[in-house]
């Protein structure tokens, strides 16, 4: 491909915007007041990892990413992006977080139609070992539930199962474990 340099200095550019504080959606006037990290910073953002989407769930996609290591009593930045929101009125969005990890900010989101949405979210980690940012999102009367992990140091790995996964007529599938 032949890229002229200022196409690519424009890519770069929008590349390197972040959205800071605690659930900065891009329709919020604290994102809009956000200021771009600088130019010629070597700076790149990880990628987005995709939520995988259920049949019947809300059909609003999520990609989430960590923006930094998560430390005990530190503030870690989550960046939630929404897309294919359809309902004319809209998304809801309510994020709930696991015990031992605190979200600071708003804990609600309103998502536009038609319209990417990303947001920022702070949370703290309030010990070590793995914890979740649990992303509910409800539009046109169907919901969806997504879990987005938060390691917080190296204690508590997270569990192997010792179940069996076992598909559902409905297409779900399910892990049976054994009681001990």
């Amino acid at each position: 491909m032949n890229f002229r340099p200022n196409a690519m200095m424009a890519i770069a550019c929008l590349a390197l915007v972040a959205l800071p504080g605690p659930a900065a959606a891009d329709g919020d006037p604290a994102a809009r007041s956000a200021k771009p990290r600088h130019p010629g910073a070597q700076h790149r953002a990880a990628p987005m990892t995709t939520a995988p989407q259920k049949p019947g769930s809300s059909g609003v996609k999520l990609q989430y990413r960590v923006d930094a290591v998560p430390r005990v009593g530190q503030a870690t930045p989550i960046v939630l992006q929404f897309d294919d929101v359809t309902d004319p009125e809209g998304a809801t969005v309510r994020l709930s977080a696991d015990r031992g990890l605190a979200i600071q900010g708003d804990s609600t989101l309103a998502l536009p139609p038609g319209k990417r949405t990303t947001a920022t979210v702070t949370v703290v980690s309030e010990s070590e070992g793995l914890a979740y940012l649990n992303v509910f999102i409800t539009q046109g009367g169907a919901s969806s539930a997504v879990s987005v992990p938060v390691q917080t140091g190296t204690g508590a790995p997270a569990l192997k199962s010792s179940g069996e996964m076992k598909p559902q007529p409905d297409g779900d599938s399910l892990i049976t474990m054994p009681v001990k």
